[in-house]
């Protein structure tokens, strides 16, 4: 319980200043919503319940945090990222180092598949190139 704890006060103190970028923003999301997800998880189903926990949590954190046209793959990536840390970390330390391994699985994840995702923001100014030189190699005929 005292974990649970310290990770929610934590979350709430970094989610103030997550107002750097799009991308940035749903890594905190997918970083803490795996953190979270994978203590949630642990306490109700061991190991396998932390890495279902941290895929569920980052997957909803980097959802809620992504611009509106990159929510599933901000999700999806949060979601693999988080549950991946979760398992590599578990292995290599512990519960802690799963908790760890959620969190920044999660933030990797979240950022990689903000930035992947297709905003259909193409840089269009509107301006249609004319071709000047259309009519360049065009036959006249002295009749």
């Amino acid at each position: 319980m005292r974990k649970s704890f310290s990770v929610v006060a934590l979350s709430l103190l970094v989610s103030q200043y997550s107002l750097a970028g799009e991308a940035t923003n749903t890594a905190v999301g997918g970083g803490v919503g795996g953190a979270l997800g994978s203590v949630v998880g642990q306490a109700m189903g061991g190991s396998t319940g932390a890495a279902i926990g941290a895929g569920v949590g980052g997957a909803a954190g980097g959802a809620m945090t992504a611009k509106s046209g990159k929510k599933t793959e901000s999700a999806i990536g949060a979601g693999l990222g988080a549950a991946g840390g979760q398992v590599i970390g578990n292995s290599v330390g512990g519960s802690t180092g799963g908790l760890i391994g959620a969190g920044v699985g999660g933030a990797a994840g979240g950022a990689i598949g903000n930035n992947m995702a297709d905003d259909n923001d193409h840089h269009d100014s509107g301006y249609k190139h004319k071709n000047k030189y259309k009519n360049k190699h065009k036959h006249k005929h002295d009749d």
